[in-house]
């Protein structure tokens, strides 16, 4: 394949919600200040609560890949096509009808479209989009600093030209075969921008978004971390049924569980093990559950720790983590143990491994022959608070550090907020770390190439290396493990080039193995999508991919 040819920044990947500070109390959301009668009334309309742990960064699908970000911009902007609600199957969205042979993707548009400012969709307006995401000689390019590395990742590194069929239709030349493009079209960052707003409003599309969604912007007050929707009366497609929505951002699990329980709150997400309780022992509302497509993990830093370059080491450490007793113990029935890069519900699983057991003994032999039998001492980045594949970091960073002081390693846990964990991961500052992915659209390749592949050619490489460092020209600083073993680099590159589906699953069960007996992580678990769901709330379903789909939700009585 032909590898990337710019550089794909962690940050620019993964800046997701960290949590915000713990809110002592909270107040229910409404404009203006006053009390919210609309919501109590039982009747169709009214204002939908969803309180989340933080507050968003930005409001431009481009300039971001946080899911914070995402679970408001889904809510005013659409894709040319979309993920079924609660489920990972395509369904259309701006486009109707699509189609890919080979290299070439056609697609036929909705007609009848019309953005928030009152144009209307057509080809254009995604060209003007595919354009301001990847072309830095787009008269409006947004700047490199500003784009989020969605751009090379979802569309960049693929798309050769995209040229419009009359008003209604589009023809997209791919610069190889890649099998996962069709889900790309559906991931939050490909939503479509009107071309009129990029012309317009450049940068200032962060505050002032512009779509053709169910809702539109009202206000954001960064202040309370609280932005208000209003339902957008022209939306072409199914709902929405209330007449406003209210992000609200809660930074402690268990006031946002409190919240839901007292009907400040209306749907409420980022649950660990104790809130969860509080939520299934609410009368007023349930728990509500789904099984997850995501994976949390240690990575270890080959460029940056020597030790960690032999593979008898990250065997070692793999075996010395107890990672059933920190999911059984601690995440406590939210997560199951993970072995290998993607969950059981993604194509390509590989039934046949078994997650690394627990032995301390063996991990001890193996750091004898590597010759560490008299220990070291590492550096364990962490983020401080929960997240989806990793409800509680703090202990579970400690969990890691008792066992690793069994086997004569000594770990110094650096705790950090989301934000400049990420930095400092994205800059390889990292021996170790704790990390995680959510998938962006359920193809294993969002898995396998987005963060195991180091994103550079298997030539630049340096023979009897399975690492390369993070001046690499082309690294992608998703592959927190630098890890580049060529075998593994062939196998996905493959898949990504091969449309028939038993084959491609074949070549991730072969990538899954090498992962597994490579060890650039310890691979620790795949977790549930938790939402507490008030019992008012009618027509909601949990998503995995894409969403929240809150223009199907209504509010009765409760």
């Amino acid at each position: 394949m032909t590898p990337n040819d710019t550089t794909t920044t962690r940050r620019s990947f993964l800046k997701a919600a960290g949590g915000a500070a713990a809110a002592a109390t909270v107040a229910t959301p409404v404009a203006g200040g006053g009390t919210d009668a609309a919501r109590q009334d039982g009747q169709q309309g009214g204002l939908l609560t969803y309180a989340r742990g933080n507050d968003s960064g930005t409001l431009d699908p481009q300039n971001t890949t946080s899911g914070e970000d995402a679970k408001v911009t889904n809510q005013m902007y659409d894709t040319l096509i979309a993920f079924e609600p609660g489920g990972a199957s395509l369904t259309a969205g701006l486009a109707t009808e699509w189609n890919l042979e080979e290299t070439t993707t056609t697609l036929t548009l909705r007609e009848g479209v019309q953005f928030h400012n009152g144009e209307q969709f057509t080809a254009d307006d995604f060209i003007a989009t595919f354009r301001r995401f990847t072309d830095p000689n787009f008269e409006f390019f947004p700047g490199q600093e500003y784009i989020s590395g969605y751009s090379s990742f979802t569309l960049g590194d693929w798309v050769e030209s995209v040229e419009k069929d009359g008003d209604f239709g589009l023809t997209i030349e791919l610069s190889q075969r890649y099998a996962p493009f069709l889900r790309n079209l559906a991931m939050f960052a490909s939503a479509v921008l009107s071309e009129q707003a990029i012309q317009n409003l450049g940068q200032d599309l962060s505050e002032q978004p512009v779509g053709t969604g169910p809702f539109q912007l009202e206000n954001w007050d960064q202040g309370n971390q609280q932005i208000r929707l209003s339902a957008y009366d022209d939306y072409w497609g199914e709902g929405p049924q209330v007449d406003e929505v209210v992000f609200t951002a809660i930074g402690q699990n268990s006031t946002r569980a409190q919240a839901l329980d007292t009907g400040e709150a209306d749907i409420i997400d980022g649950l660990g093990a104790q809130s969860s309780q509080v939520v299934q022992q609410s009368n007023n509302a349930e728990l509500r559950e789904k099984a997850g497509i995501n994976i949390g993990y240690m990575a270890f830093n080959m460029a940056n720790f020597e030790p960690f370059r032999d593979r008898r080491v990250r065997r070692a450490i793999s075996l010395a983590v107890n990672t059933e007793a920190i999911v059984n113990n601690i995440f406590r029935g939210i997560a199951e143990q993970a072995s290998q890069p993607i969950p059981s519900n993604v194509r390509g699983y590989n039934e046949e491994i078994d997650p690394y057991p627990y032995s301390p003994e063996r991990a001890q032999q193996l750091l004898q022959e590597a010759g560490y039998g008299d220990g070291f001492e590492f550096e364990l980045a962490t983020f401080q608070n929960p997240r989806t594949y990793n409800p509680n970091p703090q202990q579970a960073a400690q969990v890691v550090k008792s066992n690793l002081a069994d086997v004569g390693l000594t770990v110094t846990i650096n705790r950090m907020p989301f934000n400049p964990f990420l930095d400092y991961t994205d800059q390889g500052k990292h021996d170790a770390c704790f990390l995680g992915w959510m998938t962006d659209n359920a193809d294993p390749d969002n898995f396998y190439f987005a963060l195991l592949h180091p994103g550079v050619s298997q030539d630049d490489v340096p023979e009897g290396q399975d690492w390369v460092g993070w001046d690499t020209e082309g690294f992608n600083t998703l592959d927190v493990a630098a890890w580049a073993n060529t075998d593994f680099m062939d196998l996905t590159e493959r898949a990504q080039r091969t449309y028939d589906s038993e084959e491609r699953a074949d070549l991730y069960r072969q990538a899954g193995q090498l992962a597994r007996d490579e060890a650039p992580w310890v691979f620790m678990d795949h977790a549930k999508e938790l939402r507490g769901v008030h019992n008012r709330v009618d027509g909601y379903v949990v998503e995995v991919i894409g969403g929240p789909f809150l223009r199907l939700v209504s509010l009765g009585g409760g």
